[in-house]
């Protein structure tokens, strides 16, 4: 899927008011006579009804943590891919003039993905990884060193990134939709906050993909070896994800 306000409503809880009814005193028999054959049950006051499952809910610890994880490692690897272009554009860019506009492109659609899961920890007081400082430094050393290998790694580079991200995103999307089908069945609201968001993961898988595309477009494959570059990439990418997610 803490947050200062959950995307989900609590269930609203049905309030009956007992009205005291002041009747007229009775003889001293009929008071007699009544309290001996009323029976508990006759006298109790009839119990509230069950409430009805009208909100959202909130969510389960195990629904908390998989959000919390999904922002922590998705701030990271958007602060990962920034600091990867912004090390790969000099030199990229000193040799192939030509690429400067779409780099600029791809860093900056990168920047904003950053921003928005900046924003994101920040509503839902989701800490960041504690890893974010090695994250950086791996980061632009891989950046720097594709970069200055040339367009075709740093291409590549961005190939094996984005197809990692793209397939972790739809993870991703694929968890947070079964959590809304588990509230639906239930008979609960989702509300516009938590749509929201799965539109967000998907337009940013999206424009990942977009990059991915870029990247093959200019000669990714071309890279030597092709095969052993993206492979240690993508294995990088994994063990970045499931420790951020944890750490």
């Amino acid at each position: 899927m803490a947050s200062p306000r959950p995307v989900w409503h609590s269930l609203h809880h049905g309030r009956r008011r007992l009205l005291a009814q002041t009747a007229p005193r009775a003889p001293a028999a009929r008071r007699l006579l009544s309290s001996s054959s009323a029976s508990p049950e006759a006298t109790a006051p009839a119990p509230p009804p069950p409430p009805k499952p009208t909100g959202k809910l909130p969510l389960t610890p195990e629904q908390q943590a998989l959000l919390s994880a999904a922002l922590r490692v998705n701030q990271a690897g958007e602060l990962a891919a920034t600091l990867i272009y912004t090390a790969q554009t000099p030199a990229v860019v000193a040799r192939e003039p030509h690429l400067r506009p779409l780099m600029r492109h791809m860093h900056d659609q990168e920047a904003a993905h950053l921003q928005t899961f900046n924003a994101l920890l920040a509503r839902h007081r989701v800490r960041p990884t504690a890893l974010y400082p090695v994250w950086s430094a791996l980061a632009t050393g891989l950046g720097w060193t594709t970069g200055v290998l040339g367009r075709e790694a740093a291409m590549a580079c961005t190939e094996a990134v984005e197809t990692e991200i793209g397939g972790h995103y739809n993870g991703q999307i694929r968890q947070l939709l079964a959590m809304v089908g588990e509230w639906e069945a239930g008979g609960h609201e989702v509300g516009g906050e938590f749509r929201a968001l799965i539109g967000t993961l998907r337009r940013i898988r999206d424009e990942e993909l977009e990059h991915l595309d870029h990247a093959v477009q200019h000669d990714a494959h071309k890279a030597q070896p092709h095969w052993l570059l993206t492979g240690v990439i993508r294995a990088g990418c994994r063990g970045a994800i499931w420790v951020s997610e944890r750490v």
